[in-house]
């Protein structure tokens, strides 16, 4: 069975690609940049534990939150669902699926049939919008085939992963909670409030201050490292290619603060608008030096990376704080 009139959202990141396709079905089309501004969803992390191949870089808020302040800032229900077990999990879906509601799913992309780049990352989003005797009909983002199909059995598995970002067979669907919040408003009040987050982090590795540590961190990761191409030309891809919308996230947020001008008319948006044009080309820069690092194994491209970062950081925080005084 599949859902009567279902459309599916056509976007570059997996959770408002997901988001999107479940606003679809509620009549609320709104652009992906117009999606990662209301979900709060520009930050930074260097995240490194022993267990980790090698460490991550992130530019956006951790997993679901996105969602969670999509939802409040338009006055939209979230429902999410989890379980340990996987027969109440297929049940979670089936339930809303038979009820013509298409659904969000968190899971490890490693098990889907579609996917050609096998790496465990079990902070991938879908939405499944039906399923058959084999296979289930997901939405993925544009890189992944958009409109795709995967196994039942592969679901299953990528649903009860375990490991880092992953979550319970995670299920979620949105609905309407009375009068949506005029849009206007809902930015202003998400632009400020991501702001504010932004220039407050709480530990040193996240937002403006772990851009800045990230400059000294990479000369350590590149000395220790026992594979200098696996690690920089990954991450490359994953800060450019990886479903960031390109130069992790900022030219999603560029855009988003685009639109948020012509609706708003603030200057100190416009402002901002300009400041990411400029730092979302210096984020492409710095993925092309580590493509380049890990290309010749030269230490001189993470050294002219490091002082980019440290640039990067100072202009992330001047146009964060321009527009935390909205």
């Amino acid at each position: 069975m599949k859902i009567n009139n279902f459309k599916a959202f056509s976007g570059q990141h997996c959770e408002t690609t997901t988001t999107g396709s479940l606003l679809l079905q509620l009549g609320i089309d709104l652009s992906e940049p117009m999606l990662f501004g209301l979900g709060e969803g520009l930050s930074y992390i260097f995240w490194n534990m022993k267990m980790m191949e090698f460490p991550f870089i992130g530019g956006r808020v951790k997993p679901d939150v996105l969602t969670e302040n999509i939802c409040r800032n338009l006055n939209l229900e979230l429902t999410v669902l989890e379980t340990s077990s996987k027969k109440k999990a297929w049940q979670n879906v089936e339930k809303y699926l038979q009820n013509n509601q298409a659904v969000g799913l968190k899971l490890d992309c490693y098990h889907l049939e579609y996917f050609t780049n096998k790496i465990h990352f079990a902070g991938h989003y879908v939405a499944m919008y039906g399923y058959d005797d084999e296979d289930a009909f997901l939405v993925d983002t544009r890189q992944q085939g958009g409109e795709v199909k995967t196994s039942l059995k592969s679901l299953e598995l990528a649903r009860s992963e375990k490991g880092p970002m992953s979550s319970k067979n995670l299920v979620y669907t949105i609905q309407p909670s009375g009068e949506m919040t005029d849009l206007a408003q809902a930015v202003k009040k998400a632009i400020t409030n991501n702001a504010k987050e932004y220039l407050n982090p709480p530990i040193k590795n996240i937002s403006y201050k772990g851009i800045f540590k990230t400059s000294s961190e990479i000369k350590k990761w590149f000395a220790r490292s026992e594979d200098r191409k696996r690690d920089f030309q990954t991450t490359a891809m994953l800060m450019e290619n990886g479903g960031t919308g390109g130069a992790i996230f900022r030219n999603l947020y560029r855009d988003f603060l685009k639109e948020a001008y012509e609706l708003l008319k603030i200057n100190a948006i416009h402002e901002a608008h300009l400041d990411f044009v400029e730092i979302a080309q210096w984020w492409t820069k710095v993925a092309d030096l580590f493509m380049k690092a890990g290309e010749y194994d030269d230490v001189s491209y993470i050294d002219e990376a490091s002082e980019i970062l440290k640039n990067i950081s100072k202009g992330e925080f001047e146009a964060m704080s321009k527009l935390a005084a909205i």
